[in-house]
């Protein structure tokens, strides 16, 4: 899964793993954000890992926002509003 994810410039990063086997995840690099996040999510990554690992029962996309973009938007606020 990750070297598919590598070549289209992205990766995942593993945020929880709950006891009743429900993972959470968020997407970064070029994934982050892509139009495509849900089917990758759907079809690749939550196959993939229910598949190979029978603890995991669920792998749910978290979509956040990251810092940087946060902080590079608010400085393009503050240039337009000065």
């Amino acid at each position: 899964m990750r070297p598919l994810l590598h070549s289209h410039g992205g990766d995942i990063e593993v945020l929880e793993f709950t006891a009743d086997g429900l993972l959470r995840f968020r997407l970064m690099g070029q994934c982050a954000g892509c139009p495509a996040a849900d089917l990758t999510t759907e079809e690749l990554i939550h196959t993939e890992l229910t598949q190979r690992l029978p603890q995991v029962k669920k792998a749910v996309l978290v979509r956040e926002v990251s810092p940087d973009l946060l902080e590079q938007a608010r400085n393009i606020l503050r240039n337009h509003h000065v």
